[in-house]
């Protein structure tokens, strides 16, 4: 099954590995077999791993980027799984956690990551909830 990417002007994205920059014009690649491929939005540099979320959707992107060595990324992942777990109450929220570990069991890396990002995005709307109820406060 092929892959069709529509790029944007200057859009970056890693095809197994290697980062790629579309040229100045809107593109369009068809990759006939199977790759890692990730779109700049879905990339994470190791200083954004701020948050516990992040700590999570860090290590997956890692194993999909570079297949031969997820197990070295697995333990971190396992942890970080396991305290978010701990912590969190949603249980969409823990199914979405669930789902990436048995992706990851799976070998199914790029499923993970999809999961992976809903996590970050619960977390997202979380804190930018936190910090709204904690602006209106001090303005009222």
């Amino acid at each position: 099954m092929a892959l069709k990417l529509s790029l944007k002007p200057g859009e970056k994205f890693v095809l197994n590995g290697a980062v790629v920059q579309n040229g100045d014009r809107r593109g369009v690649l068809i990759l006939q077999n199977r790759a890692s491929v990730l779109r700049e939005k879905d990339i994470m540099q190791a200083e954004e791993v701020t948050t516990p979320a992040r700590r999570i959707y860090f290590p997956i992107m890692m194993m999909y980027l570079d297949e031969s060595s997820a197990s070295k990324f697995y333990d971190e992942l396992a942890l970080r799984l396991s305290e978010f777990m701990a912590a969190i109450k949603n249980p969409e929220i823990l199914s979405e956690c669930v789902a990436a570990s048995r992706h990851v069991l799976a070998r199914e890396y790029y499923k993970a990551l999809m999961s992976a990002r809903k996590i970050v995005e619960y977390e997202e709307r979380v804190l930018n909830a936190a910090s709204g109820v904690q602006g209106s406060d001090s303005a009222g």
